[in-house]
């Protein structure tokens, strides 16, 4: 053979080996990014979220806003758990039996978790600090959404108007007809019992406690419901079982979408931020700051509160929200103006408060 055709076939040799070569890291890598898929599909069936809600509407919301997303993006499912229960909460920390990795709860309420060790600390490797807000941090927790506690009322009940603030829900002869109250929110009844008995909004806190119990004394023989739950909050309005009551924004925006007479009072609406985080020592805790870190970007809770009218913390969502919806929100100017928020450092003081409205109840 001679040796210019020695050197090609030589070449040819070269060539195909490279072609295989190439072909086979194509064939290689393809392998590799299969593997690698079903090592995740593997990895997020050992694994799934967690999440306490309150059930109803709100579940239904977080749903299409945060669990779905967060499933198809890490194929992780995310449970939802019902209700909240800050007594579940510490009985599962101090148990180690969980029913849940995250929860979302009023500030206030978790400045004291956070203080009897029930948070988990905020992992920064996964939550980066630099893209959040001003204030976002509490606690440990991340700030969420912000509702507010209303007075609403049946309109039907009401022809010629109904109760325009805390003074006239206290009016039992110029508005007669049921009340309800918040069973586990003591704060909030204690706060609108203020207000009726004429304490300015600017002055509310430390709550006077005494003349607060004193109000609410004179209010109790009427309140024919203690609701535990939002959807039973609900149920109650729509079924005319009392005429007017405390109750959550969003949970009487939903009601007038579904046509039931209801008339919701911004003045007096006692705000609260939620925060949301995950409980000390949960199962998952890598793969539940995984779900925070999505649900508190500015398109998820814009979509969420475009399903359920509770303002999102996160104040870039606004850029997301068309203004119809912005003004059910608490957060809107006009309803920021005539709202109260509640203190979250009187937290500390929760303990022994909801041990007294508990034993107010029940006496």
């Amino acid at each position: 053979m001679s040796a210019e055709k020695k050197k090609m076939t030589r070449t040819k040799s070269q060539q195909t080996r490279r072609t295989f070569l190439k072909g086979a890291g194509v064939v290689m890598t393809a392998a590799l990014a299969d593997q690698f898929l079903l090592a995740k599909e593997a990895q997020a069936q050992n694994k799934q979220v967690l999440m306490n809600t309150w059930g109803g509407v709100l579940t239904e919301a977080e749903n299409e806003a945060f669990y779905k997303p967060f499933t198809k993006a890490t194929g992780i499912p995310v449970k939802p758990v019902t209700p909240v229960s800050y007594a579940k909460w510490k009985a599962q920390v101090t148990s180690g039996q969980y029913e849940w990795d995250i929860t979302t709860l009023n500030q206030a309420q978790w400045g004291r978790a956070e203080q009897e060790g029930l948070v988990e600390p905020i992992d920064w490797t996964i939550i980066d600090k630099s893209k959040l807000w001003d204030g976002a941090v509490y606690a440990n927790g991340i700030g969420f959404t912000t509702l507010s506690n209303n007075l609403c009322y049946r309109k039907d009940k009401f022809p010629n108007g109904g109760p325009k603030n805390w003074a006239d829900f206290w009016d039992v002869k110029k508005f007669p007809g049921n009340r309800s109250f918040n069973a586990g929110d003591a704060i909030t009844s204690v706060l609108a019992a203020l207000q009726a008995d004429g304490v300015a909004k600017d002055k509310l806190y430390p709550p006077d406690l005494d003349r607060a119990f004193k109000k609410l004394d004179e209010l109790k023989p009427h309140i024919k419901v203690f609701w535990t739950q939002g959807t039973q909050s609900q149920q109650l309005l729509r079924d005319g079982e009392v005429d007017m009551m405390m109750i959550w924004n969003a949970r009487a925006t939903d009601l007038q979408k579904q046509g039931v007479p209801v008339e919701l009072v911004w003045e007096g609406n006692m705000m609260l931020i939620t925060n949301i985080g995950v409980a000390k020592g949960a199962p998952d805790i890598k793969a539940s700051w995984e779900y925070i870190k999505q649900s508190i970007q500015p398109e998820r809770l814009a979509d969420y509160a475009q399903r359920l009218p509770y303002g999102p913390a996160n104040p870039e969502a606004f850029k997301f929200i068309p203004e119809n919806v912005a003004k059910d929100l608490p957060t809107y100017p006009a309803n920021l103006a005539v709202g109260v928020r509640i203190d979250p450092a009187w937290g500390v003081n929760y303990a022994k408060l909801e041990e007294r409205y508990a034993q107010w109840m029940a006496s």
